[in-house]
């Protein structure tokens, strides 16, 4: 009895611990500074107070407040009422107490795990147009669970050892049922030693649960590519819904759909954009036109400015003062009158979904294979089912010449592969204008050609193409249009053929000088 009662207070107390941790994790890193600060208060309290303590105030509500009252406050109206006795009985105590003090410990570790994770996990998941609750359930959290996993499972095994201190309160869990047994026959040593046997075999079971859970959250982490039991059992139980897609959509050739992979060209209108970072100003009153299907090439030193405009057009970064626009929709705001306001993190990412972004480091999911990376934005931003999303990614990865590679994890693929399959997935939404940020400044020499391939087929497609790049022998042969920036500001434009031979500002031409 006193053992099983010690395994419902560690299974209740773990529960409803992490749950209310991780509500409060995310409140922590939200930008809402009342939910940050709330939780944090609670947090700072919960750590504060000794779990004994806790444990006795909780224990003797009951004689401050002797009825639990509902209805409407400051009135005699009176909907129901209960003994607090009864409400709070010791059990119930216990796991409350035990729960309110594991969430404020769990808080900070799941918050450890969330803050673990690249910055550039979160901007792709973003530029995708994935919602919050998308992006922190499926992207962030999973990964996260790395880091939370052995540090969570500590906080466990120390609950199922603290659980022994609810004897205060007479609750007969196993050490309070051995100290009963020991007054009574006087064997206290032996008496002691059964109970360090069970508690050795109750942290033997949490470590071997430990050990699978790690390796389940741990897939595409290493590059053996093995399978957990623990993934293979979940895969067992509820069968692999995109593995049976993947084997349907090559067997039925007709669900492809690779020439929808693409939609027409959109027309991208800068104007007027500044952004500043404290006192560095990266953009000043930027303003440039893009033509639907045109490829250009944004050049210039480093700190020019080009990548933060390059993230101002998919609202990545949110611009200062002026604003772009898509096919005459804005990015990110709506127009009242002649004041713009800045849309609903909702619409925000439905308009998002028009414009692909491929990062300079990839920033794909290492969670996910190649395909689920590919298929998680169709399905979560454009509804598609999954067959359709595994068809069109298999058709996406045959177009960028990944075929074979649609079930690896991206850590089993080379530099170049990576960079191909962010450009497939980026695709699969299907976007009106494609950016491209330094795509193969993060690559070997030997990878680059492969990569600016499928880029140099992209620009055959109609599809807007915008690439930050350093290669000006590549901008000089794919681009209609070269920008060359410096110092957040546009210095020249035109042609390469003209630009690269006859530019007509000094400061472009020094620079190309030392580049050609």
């Amino acid at each position: 009895m006193g053992l099983g009662r010690t395994l419902w207070l560690t299974g209740l107390a773990s529960v409803v611990g992490f749950l209310i941790g991780g509500l409060l994790a995310f409140a922590r890193v939200s930008k809402s500074r009342l939910l940050s600060s709330l939780a944090w208060a609670y947090i700072w309290l919960l750590r504060s107070i000794p779990l004994i303590v806790l444990l006795l105030v909780l224990n003797n509500l009951g004689y401050l407040y002797p009825t639990l009252n509902i209805g409407v406050p400051f009135t005699d109206i009176l909907f129901l009422q209960y003994s607090m006795t009864s409400v709070l009985s010791v059990f119930a105590v216990a796991v409350i107490g035990l729960s309110l003090n594991q969430a404020a410990f769990s808080a900070e570790i799941i918050r450890g795990g969330i803050l673990s994770i690249d910055q550039g996990q979160q901007e792709a998941a973003a530029a995708l147009g994935l919602s919050w609750r998308r992006q922190s359930l499926h992207i962030i959290l999973p990964q996260a669970m790395r880091a939370i996993i052995p540090s969570g499972f500590n906080e466990i095994i120390g609950l199922a050892k603290a659980t022994s201190i609810v004897y205060v309160l007479a609750l007969p869990e196993l050490f309070y049922t051995v100290q009963v047994i020991y007054k009574r026959n006087l064997e206290v040593i032996p008496l002691l030693m059964v109970a360090t046997v069970w508690y050795l075999i109750i942290m033997s079971v949490l470590s071997l649960f430990q050990v699978g859970i790690e390796r389940y959250f741990g897939r595409g982490a290493t590059r053996d590519g093995k399978v957990s039991a623990l993934d293979r059992a979940i895969k067992f139980i509820t069968g692999d819904a995109t593995s049976r897609a993947i084997l349907t959509a090559r067997k039925s050739p007709a669900i492809a759909n690779t020439d929808g992979a693409v939609r027409q060209g959109g027309r991208v209108e800068i104007r007027h954009v500044s952004k500043h970072f404290d006192t560095f100003h990266a953009l000043g009153n930027v303003s440039l036109t893009i033509e639907p299907g045109e490829v250009t090439a944004i050049i210039g030193p480093s700190g020019a400015g080009k990548s933060t405009l390059l993230r101002t057009i998919n609202h990545l970064e949110r611009a200062d003062e002026g604003y772009v626009a898509i096919d005459g929709e804005l990015i990110g705001y709506e127009r009242r009158g002649n004041l713009l306001y800045e849309l609903k993190d909702r619409a925000i990412r439905q308009r998002r979904a028009s414009v692909g972004m491929v990062f300079q480091n990839f920033n794909l999911f290492p969670h996910l294979t190649v395909v689920e990376n590919i298929i998680e934005a169709p399905m979560a931003v454009q509804g598609l089912g999954r067959l359709e999303a595994v068809s069109l990614a298999l058709d996406l990865l045959a177009r960028v010449g990944l075929s074979d590679k649609a079930g690896a994890y991206p850590r089993h693929l080379s530099g170049g592969q990576q960079q191909r399959v962010a450009i497939a997935r980026a695709l699969a939404l299907k976007p009106k204008v494609l950016l491209f940020d330094e795509p193969t400044s993060a690559l070997d020499p030997e990878l680059v050609g492969e990569v600016l391939d499928v880029i140099k087929e992209l620009a055959t497609s109609g599809t807007t193409l915008v690439i930050v790049t350093h290669e000006i022998g590549f901008a000089r042969e794919v681009a209609d249009k070269v920008v060359f920036m410096e110092g957040g500001k546009v210095v020249e434009v035109g042609p390469p053929a003209r630009l690269f031979t006859e530019a007509t500002h000094a400061r472009t031409r020094e620079f190309l000088a030392k580049v050609l």
